[in-house]
């Protein structure tokens, strides 16, 4: 029924493809006195009806354009615009021909005022320069209510999904500023999601940098974007904000608010939240964002999840709280200051059992195990970013962080182990409580100094971390191992733990121009100082003196570890307008030490190794660039890998380390094209990632025939890992209100891995190949429907006859829908439909999770009543089989279920003009 329902709204959605005809308009823009091509002008097409943009290009060298587009309109606006040149604006009628070439259109230069009579010119909806993509946003039609994401979804080439992740012309979106200045950290939805269209003025698209990059004129990250926030001068002033409750069965609740304070430069906002619904980070909530993550299903390098849950609190049920402020402002004409405050707060708790089949050469075990954790967390963190300009080629930027944490768990588990006959072999019972108490600053400062007008810098940056942890730990167990030599091992213990840290980084940076602002060598040095101090102080129970003062001399530690390294690098750099490429060559001397206060284990390795790379970019136009770069380096092992120390904490399974590790020599190549076409909404989006390593650190482990583990380190050669991928993407604008996307879509995934299964060497081989198609109906200001569909196939194939090869295959049906009529009244619905045929009986080969949520506006549309129901059909299973080369497992976890809510959120607004506010303290209109 499922499927023919999803065919029935494909078809559907494909039927209007009929209602909107498609057009050619081309020509060439000359200057009205030289005669000159003028290019990177902004050519446009909107309705008559209502302006809403239909179409945009640039001008080329040549000064041509050629637009492209569909609407159902017999004329249209064409409008011309550039910087010092009076605007065109002319009305275009397709009655006879739809594919037109205009004469050649001269520009005349803008006069700003001719006497009392001012010349305005009209705002472009799009205006490209040389690194900027800039979005006029009075040009672009939402509803009446909507916040930034909301807007973001009706700007050409963006597109924002369900979580609030954006990517801009197929590149993700990994800092959102407002004004200029960070907004909340790191978290962008709380931008998009909780300011409101009415006081942004444009948004602007540039390459993500740090403000060093920026100020020195370097390239920064071009496969990743910025979103810059611009808020109109004329209502950058006053408070506006949203407050937020729900109530629900099972006594579910969620709560957030965020005022929002804004005068010009100054900028100060509050926000508190807190929900029991499993929802990480802050959100109002409304409609699917309500929803957190709903189930976890995903099959990985052959390994088949199916039914559980991972939240961002941690698993199980979390109760979670968040409370922060934000503030930002102008110190004089050359100084910027922001900074934030947050705390968390979670409760969370689980109940797991779980069934392994264990899988060795020579045979099989079993073990089972119950387990409850019950555990409470505790944050505060302060950001503070401060940079100066000196003068226009002197920049000092520094960004403080501390944060302060308390943390505690209780641990319970009860675990048996069988042999193949199913006889016990051992079995061990586990009581541990953990109290965490941690101290943490950081600190990046960089001083920037500009010379000559050609691209040259130096650059002096030191980064420093230091971090004081104490803890408290309590262990009570009981662990029993049968067979020829029976062995009882009780431990009741305390664990005195502190760890140190102290990391600082210095390197230097000089750029120095060889060519005409086009070559560059750059010269780096780079010095790094870790060390970590770890105690762990072991006391066994003392019956005489009912207390905890028997040193366990071989159960603690009581490490000093350093990481010591020199890195001299030598870069070479060509970049144009298209084209730029960059060589680089480094010599690492690293030094890692280890000193044991309590043993004589002490032990210094040097790892000196040549590392070399390049990378190159080419934009064809502003619609295709390709994207490519190779790596060598090397990884060494981490201390503890190295370690001779025998780590005996845990009964069952012996550690240690081996000092004769050999770095990890990896290579990388990547590739990666794009290409969107905003007159014709096409998308190509490819990547290409290869890495293959030699000497790389894996675990090595042997199994007793009591099923006791013994594990150290090794060096394997053979590893490689392959992922590709291609999506195309097309928009079709049926007409003014109607439009439909599809996407299409796979990925492939190959890897080889060496492992060691009881001693024996073996190498396995995974391949995952994943087609997708997903479509989008949009009617707007009445639905949108979005069914999706995706089939995931995994082959897992090994060279050791005791490992069976292993097939997966998942297929995964989705329609999304939201229903915007009548007027104020939004609907939405989430519906999921798995299919597994290869998972073994006792567990559901199909599943149906089922999210629906109302809300209706009120109040002036200041105020919305929603009501939800996750998983309405009582279907979000707590358990899951997850299938590896040597090992089958069941879990059955505690998960959130079914529940109903009903929520209340309510806005307000007394924003004004740059310098005044509204009548009243909260003004509801």
């Amino acid at each position: 029924m499922f499927n023919r329902f999803f065919l029935s709204v494909v078809f559907t959605a494909i039927s209007f493809f009929s209602y909107s005809q498609e057009f050619s308009i081309s020509g060439r823009l000359i200057d009205f006195n030289s005669k000159a091509p003028v290019e990177a002008a902004t050519v446009f097409v909107e309705t008559l009806k209502d302006s809403s943009l239909i179409t945009y290009t640039i001008t080329d060298k040549g000064g041509n354009f050629n637009l492209k587009g569909q609407t159902q309109s017999p004329s249209v606006n064409l409008l011309i615009s550039f910087v010092g040149y009076q605007p065109v604006e002319r009305k275009i009628s397709f009655s006879e021909n739809r594919d037109m070439v205009l004469p050649e259109i001269t520009l005349e230069e803008q006069i700003e005022s001719l006497g009392d009579v001012v010349v305005q010119a009209r705002r472009p909806p799009i205006t490209i320069k040389k690194d900027t993509l800039e979005f006029n946003v009075d040009s672009f039609k939402t509803k009446k209510d909507a916040n930034v994401e909301d807007l973001l979804k009706e700007l050409p080439g963006v597109e924002v999904d369900e979580q609030g992740n954006i990517t801009v012309n197929g590149k993700s979106v990994n800092k959102i500023l407002v004004n200029g200045k960070p907004f909340f950290g790191n978290d962008p939805t709380i931008a998009t999601r909780n300011l409101t269209k009415e006081i942004v003025e444009k948004i602007q698209v540039t390459d993500t940098k740090s403000d060093s990059e920026a100020f020195n004129g370097e390239a920064g990250d071009d496969q990743n974007k910025t979103i810059n926030i611009t808020i109109d001068e004329e209502k950058n002033k006053g408070i506006f904000g949203r407050v937020a409750a729900g109530g629900g069965t099972d006594e579910r609740f969620e709560y957030a608010g965020l005022i929002n304070y804004f005068d010009n430069d100054l900028r100060i906002s509050v926000l508190a939240g807190g929900n029991n619904i499993n929802s990480p980070g802050f959100s109002f909530g409304e409609i699917q964002k309500m929803f957190g993550s709903a189930r976890y299903i995903s099959i990985n390098n052959g390994t088949l999840n199916f039914g559980g849950k991972v939240f961002g609190g941690g698993q199980g049920i979390t109760n979670s709280r968040t409370a922060g402020a934000n503030y930002a402002d102008n110190l004089g004409k050359k100084t910027e200051l922001s900074s934030d405050y947050f705390y968390s707060a979670s409760n969370s708790y689980e109940d797991r059992i779980r069934s392994r089949e264990n899988i060795l050469p020579d045979g099989r075990y079993f073990s089972n195990s119950t387990s409850n954790t019950v555990s409470s967390s505790d944050n505060h963190a302060v950001n503070l970013n401060f940079k100066t300009k000196i003068d226009t080629t002197f920049l000092i930027e520094a960004r403080p962080k501390f944060n302060y944490s308390k943390s505690d768990s209780k641990y319970s588990n009860l675990e048996e182990t069988l042999n193949e006959d199913r006889v016990l072999t051992n079995s061990s019972n586990n009581d541990n409580s953990n109290f965490r108490e941690g101290r943490d600053f950081s600190n990046d400062l960089s001083v920037n100094k500009k010379y000559g007008s050609n691209g040259g810098f130096v650059r002096l940056s030191m980064e420093n971390k230091i971090n004081d942890t104490d803890s408290d730990s309590y262990l009570n167990s009981e662990t029993l191992i049968f067979g020829e030599d029976p062995e009882q091992i009780l431990r009741n213990q305390y664990t005195d733990g502190n760890q140190k840290t102290n990391d600082l980084e210095l390197s230097t940076n000089w750029r120095v121009p060889l060519y005409s602002n086009k070559m560059f060598m750059e010269a780096e040095y780079r010095f790094s100082n870790s060390k970590k101090d770890d105690r762990q102080l072991v006391y066994d129970f003392n019956e005489e003196s009912d207390s905890y003062s028997l040193f366990n001399l071989e159960q603690s530690t009581d490490f000093t570890n350093r990481d010591r390294s020199s890195r001299p690098e030598l870069g070479l750099i060509y970049d144009v307008d298209k084209f730029r490429i960059r060589f680089t060559t480094a010599y690492v001397f690293r030094t890692l030490e280890s000193e044991d206060a309590l043993r004589d284990i002490n032990f210094e390795n040097d790892f000196n190794a040549f590392e070399f790379g390049g990378n190159l970019r080419y934009k064809f136009s502003q619609k295709t660039s390709l994207y490519g770069g190779y790596n060598y380096y090397n990884s060494v092992p981490d201390i503890r890998e190295l370690s001779p120390y025998v780590d005996v904490s845990n009964p069952l399974h012996t550690i240690q380390g081996n000092p004769d590790l050999k770095p990890a020599k990896t290579h990388r190549l990547y590739l990666n094209f794009n290409n969107y076409d905003f007159q014709s909404r096409t998308g190509i989006y490819s990547y290409v990632n290869l890495n293959f390593a030699d000497d790389r650190v894996v675990q090595k482990s042997f199994i007793d025939p009591s099923f006791v583990r013994t594990t150290t380190y090794e060096n394997v050669n053979g590893y490689y890992q392959l992922y590709a991928n291609i999506n195309y993407s097309k928009k079709i604008e049926l007409d003014s209100i109607r439009s439909l996307n599809y996407e299409i879509g796979t990925s492939v995934n190959a890897n080889r891995n060496i492992n060691f299964n009881n001693n024996i060497k073996y190498a396995s081989k995974t391949f995952t190949y994943s087609p997708n198609l997903g479509l989008r109906f949009i009617w707007k200001d009445l639905f949108e429907i979005r069914p999706s569909y995706e089939l995931n196939i995994t082959k897992n194939t090994f060279d050791l006859d005791a490992f069976e090869d292993q097939n997966f295959l998942r297929h995964e049906l989705r329609l999304r829908t939201t229903t915007s009529y009548p007027e104020k009244l939004e609907w939405s619905n989430d519906i999921r439909y798995v299919h597994n045929p290869n998972v073994q009986s006792g567990f559901e080969q199909n599943s149906v999770f089922w999210n629906s949520s109302l809300a209706y506006s009120i109040l002036k549309d200041k105020g919305t009543l929603s009501f939800k129901v996750y998983d309405l059909l009582n279907q979000n299973t707590n358990t899951r089989r997850t299938a590896s080369e040597d090992y089958i497992e069941d879990v059955e976890s505690t998960v959130l279920q079914q529940y109903f809510m009903l929520s209340f959120s309510y806005k307000f607004n007394t924003l004004g003009k740059k310098g005044e506010t509204r009548n009243s303290s909260f003004w509801f209109d």
